[in-house]
């Protein structure tokens, strides 16, 4: 599983994430990361808001309720063994 890290805006923290599935959407990428390599963790979706051809992507979690269940139905979908919740 890929591990991919952030650095906070505001806090200029580093946290890590594990990848578990990518997608995009109407022009845009999204990634489904969590907190835990194995069992039960937090999940976020996250949107890529960088430029096409841009080398670094700059993510914000997706919070916009109708986006936010367009998106999931696509990861459930791609993860079918995964079960997926709000």
């Amino acid at each position: 599983m890929e591990k991919i890290a952030f650095t906070l805006e505001d806090t200029k923290e580093e946290v890590e994430f594990f990848v578990l599935e990518e997608t995009r959407l109407n022009g845009r990428d999204y990634i489904l990361v969590t907190d835990s390599e194995q069992g039960d963790g937090e999940a976020l979706i996250l949107k890529d808001l960088s430029p096409d051809g841009d080398s670094d992507a700059v993510y914000e979690i997706v919070e916009d309720d109708q986006e936010l269940e367009g998106v999931l139905g696509i990861f459930e979908q791609l993860l079918e063994d995964v079960e997926l919740t709000l």
